[in-house]
């Protein structure tokens, strides 16, 4: 293994990145990276009205991930993300696009922003990429019981199953 690895671990709501990225930091002495999720501040509002608020939380991530990333670029050892910059922009932002619950303005203004930071970023050197049924991850988030979770559409795991595979 690369001295300084950059792994990405990408995956669906549930599938597990957390608790991989976890095993595998330890395992290999990495420095670990999060998704914002707990302190999250769309994520509730999100749930209850995605059409309202697709936008606001697709740059809230934006932002946090281009923020998470720096920080990694700085660290002087290898480090492992839970859920990339990348995953955004091709899976959860396009597949709101798609679903009509964000508008072809916003989807714009977010891709064409999205282009202009990773032009500054290092890519990682590694994805690993983790997959469930649609069940599955009902089941585990679920068993999270997390409040804000409690609104996910089915549909809409169900589509970005289908979306990233």
């Amino acid at each position: 293994m690369n001295k300084n690895p950059f792994i990405g671990v990408a995956g669906n709501i549930g599938v597990g990145k957390t608790t991989f990225t976890e095993i595998v930091a330890k395992h290999f002495g990495l420095t670990e990276f999060y998704e914002s999720v707990i302190d999250n501040p769309y994520l509730e509002d999100f749930y209850t009205d995605m059409s309202r608020w697709s936008f606001n939380l697709q740059i809230y991530f934006l932002h946090h991930r281009f923020s998470s990333h720096i920080k990694m670029s700085n660290s002087k050892g290898g480090v492992i993300q839970d859920r990339t910059i990348y995953e955004d922009v091709e899976i959860f932002a396009r597949n709101l696009f798609d679903m009509k619950l964000m508008s072809k303005r916003d989807w714009e203004t977010y891709t064409e922003l999205f282009k202009n930071m990773v032009a500054f970023l290092k890519k990682p050197d590694l994805i690993v990429y983790l997959s469930a049924n649609t069940n599955v991850l009902i089941g585990r988030i679920e068993n999270r019981n997390r409040k804000f979770e409690k609104k996910i559409d089915s549909e809409y795991l169900h589509r970005l199953n289908i979306f990233i595979c």
